[in-house]
């Protein structure tokens, strides 16, 4: 139960805070006064999707925040133990909208995901308005009230489970279908990538080596006359440094023996005379490993195409090519084994859909009975909302198979996420008519009933402690009020029920009442909210009744009603 709600810089609503209690509640005012915006703010406590556009203007941050009572072994109470809440505290919901969009959560102060809020408040109210009505005109929703009713939302959920999995099986085996169908040219271009790349025998690297490989023959008679230069004269020529150092290291010795300072740098000088020689020797090694033949260069360029060739067909480098050809002997591998990969895909697609089918045809069998018996109830709803002789039904109709059919398809029936069923609300309001869906015939006051009629049944069969009304008046008055005011009372000795209406036949049955005002203040709009009791409330009853100028007559009847509620 509802027992508190704190909006703050919400919409026009600059700081309101209302105690609620048990039973049926009304909250009546003039139209814009801000009634709705309340039933906004409570649906957001509840998980709605929230704007900053929602912000009060000027305020930087929107509060909202509701404490419910929570009773002991329901659905909410597991919940919150679950995560480790006391229930016997009671469920605060508070929300804090930004204008940075960036909005926060908080359940009993600890902060909490959107998920987590909407898990949370799931089975603590449920909000009947506007959308509600045109929810109702769209044929989608039947089945959803439908399976509500029936209890059939588990089996529901049960099923789509199974069809979600058969789904990406479908796919799967259509690809690989696919696949096969077009193998045979796919095998043979598969083969020769391989042929091809497996018969150039590639190196890792091979192409930086080969590229070395032909500047040098191609600069090879430019290093020969270079290298040979060098030999000559370091050692080959007269005169050459290999000869000159090795006199000078000879005088430079006999000095040596007249001064010892010098000994050491004629050994050094010598050392320099033997390295000269080995450097001689290493370039004339060199020199006999040039290779002049122009078909060596020719056999390197022509390699080296090759593999460029290769790179540019598959990667643009040589790294590439040898992960692609791994890639080809894994497809080639799948292709091999595509009849038995094939067979796998389908038995596990015969397992998935016999599995679904099986669980679709329960649903519809379940569906047929739970339709009997909603016609059923709604029917005697509506009697008692003076609709006698309305007659009620709803059509359980097939999916019609699609044109693919095959694992989609069961007993000629499409297979959709909801099973292999859609529902249609039908209805004849006057005795004689032929019955119609409900979209086509229903007026508004009829469709009023109608909700209020489906509501009072969900409610009965839902754990929920509080039911909210906005626009159930919609296209009725007089005496249906007053048999909606009857209903709407009747329901609140089992739900605490919170309703906005315009309607006194209906304000009168309320436990407690409450009247929204706007008015300006200091250039803003604000909307405040007062609880009525004794003549406040006939006043609030007589301006319903006649309007803002309230009159001894409309005052006497006013009276009247609530002494005779």
């Amino acid at each position: 139960m509802l027992l508190e709600l704190s909006i703050r810089n919400f919409a026009i609503i600059e700081d309101l805070h209302i105690r609620l209690g048990s039973g049926l509640t009304i909250l009546s005012g003039e139209t814009g006064a801000g009634k709705s915006i309340i039933i906004n703010a409570v649906n957001l406590l509840l998980g709605g999707r929230a704007s900053a556009a929602l912000i009060r203007t000027g305020a930087e941050n929107a509060e909202l925040e509701a404490l419910f009572e929570v009773p002991a072994k329901s659905a909410v109470a597991q919940a919150m133990g679950e995560s480790g809440f006391d229930p016997a505290e009671g469920l605060m919901v508070r929300r804090v909208i930004s204008s940075n969009d960036r909005h926060r959560n908080f359940i009993n102060g600890r902060m909490a995901t959107m998920q987590a809020l909407g898990e949370m408040t799931a089975h603590l109210a449920s909000i009947s308005g506007q959308h509600a009505h045109q929810g109702l005109l769209r044929e989608e929703s039947h089945l959803t009230i439908l399976d509500q009713f029936g209890d059939l939302l588990a089996l529901r959920a049960q099923y789509k489970e199974r069809y979600d999995q058969l789904l990406p099986l479908i796919r799967r085996e259509a690809e690989l279908r696919q696949r096969q169908a077009r193998q045979g040219e796919h095998l043979e271009l598969l083969r020769f990538q391989r042929q091809e790349i497996e018969a150039a025998k590639i190196s890792p690297d091979e192409d930086q080596q080969l590229e070395k490989e032909r500047l040098r023959l191609k600069n090879g008679e430019s290093l020969f006359h270079t290298v040979q230069q060098a030999v000559e004269g370091l050692y080959s020529s007269d005169g050459a440094v290999f000869e000159r150092l090795g006199q000078l290291a000879k005088e430079l010795g006999k000095a040596g023996r007249l001064d010892d300072r010098l000994a050491a740098r004629a050994t050094e000088l010598e050392d320099l005379t033997f390295r000269c020689e080995d450097i001689s020797g290493h370039l004339r090694d060199y020199l006999h490993s040039i290779d002049l033949d122009p078909q060596q260069l020719e056999a390197v360029e022509a390699r080296l195409d090759l593999l460029n060739k290769l790179k540019r067909k598959y990667g643009g480098s040589l790294e590439r090519v040898l992960a692609f050809a791994k890639e080809v002997d894994q497809q080639l591998s799948e292709i091999e084994n595509l009849d038995e990969t094939i067979a796998q895909v389908r038995s596990e697609l015969e397992i998935s859909h016999r599995q679904a089918c099986q669980l679709a045809g329960e649903l519809s069998t379940l569906r047929g009975k739970a339709a009997l018996a909603l016609a059923r109830q709604v029917e005697e709803e509506l009697a008692a909302l003076k609709m006698v002789g309305t007659r009620f039904a709803v059509q359980v109709l097939p999916v019609p198979a699609g044109e693919g059919g095959g694992y989609l398809t069961y007993k000629n029936r499409g297979l959709t996420e909801t099973g292999m069923d859609r529902a249609v609300f039908m209805i004849a309001p006057n005795v004689g008519e032929a019955i119609k869906p409900l979209a086509s015939i229903a007026s508004g006051g009829e469709l009023s009933r109608v909700v209020l009629a489906l509501k009072a049944i969900q409610a009965g069969n839902e754990a929920l402690e509080t039911v909210v009304f906005d626009e159930v008046d919609a296209g009725i008055g007089g005496g249906t009020a007053d048999v909606v005011g009857q209903k709407l009372a009747a329901l609140a000795r089992r739900h605490q029920i919170l309703c906005i209406t315009h309607l006194p036949q209906i304000a009168k049955y309320g436990d407690h009442h409450f009247r929204i005002t706007k008015q300006v203040e200091k250039g803003r709009t604000q909307t405040t909210i007062v609880p009525l009791a004794g003549q406040a409330r006939v006043e609030e009853l007589a301006r319903m009744l006649g309007g803002e100028t309230i009159t001894a007559t409309t005052l006497k009847h006013a009276k009247e009603m609530l002494a005779k509620r």
